[in-house]
């Protein structure tokens, strides 16, 4: 084969390698960082409830992203600490998936001996303790260099609060930052894009204790993924 040609099939073969890859992102839907999900953009979200200072351990309703200490006497393998997901739930041994959010700690302790008790456990003895509260602090997670709770000292804007988050991670999408509030007793959410607010093209939106900030990316948990790209547009700004 002259230089000649070996060059010519060089190239055709880099190009239709270049095809390929055109069509396979076509088909994943998402070979570079962009906008989109379901969740709406540049949207207004209203003020959060006002919180209710109330003692934790007593009329104080458990929230997202809340962080509980269950123990079931005598069963180490149910005790421990639980997390509680967006979806409001905590996944234990045995029962799966409990509908924790809104509910009191004396409440979801009712709940979760009720259903230990009525197939596993004869009389459980179980206590519920909240042992971190998102409602009183910011929690930021998803793609983001340090996640977790951090309190909140006067006004501050998503920028800041991705900044006190260590930022965002290599594998984050800017162009897709989700935040979820409690308004008027509901569960509603809105979209943020990164880049256009630091290009000042969009407003840097306030955000407040009890917010729950998640910036999407590949390396995301499987539940935080599955709210971005599944949840349903029906239920935006309503109870979900």
């Amino acid at each position: 084969m002259t230089t000649n040609n070996l060059h010519s099939t060089k190239m055709l073969s880099r190009a239709a390698m270049g095809i390929g890859g055109a069509t396979l992102c076509l088909m994943l839907g998402a070979c570079a960082d962009k906008r989109g999900g379901p969740i709406p953009y540049d949207v207004t979200l209203g003020a959060p409830d006002a919180p209710k200072l109330v003692p934790l351990e007593s009329s104080y309703r458990i929230a997202p992203m809340d962080t509980l200490g269950i123990k079931v006497f005598k069963m180490p393998d149910l005790s421990g600490d639980y997390e509680v997901d967006l979806m409001g739930q905590i996944s234990m041994p045995l029962i799966g998936s409990v509908l924790a959010a809104d509910l009191t700690p004396d409440e979801l302790h009712d709940k979760l001996a009720q259903k230990l008790g009525a197939k596993y456990l004869e009389h459980p003895d179980v206590s519920v303790a909240i042992k971190s509260s998102t409602r009183r602090n910011l929690t930021v997670d998803g793609a983001v260099n340090h996640s977790g709770s951090f309190p909140i000292n006067g006004p501050t804007t998503l920028l800041q609060a991705v900044a006190t988050a260590g930022g965002a991670t290599t594998d984050a999408n800017p162009h897709r930052i989700a935040i979820f509030r409690q308004v008027g007793g509901k569960r509603q959410a809105a979209s943020f894009d990164l880049v256009a607010i630091r290009r000042g093209e969009a407003v840097d939106p306030p955000v407040y204790a009890g917010d729950i900030i998640i910036i999407d990316g590949s390396s995301i948990k499987a539940l935080q993924k599955q709210i971005f790209q599944n949840l349903p547009l029906f239920s935006i700004f309503k109870p979900f």
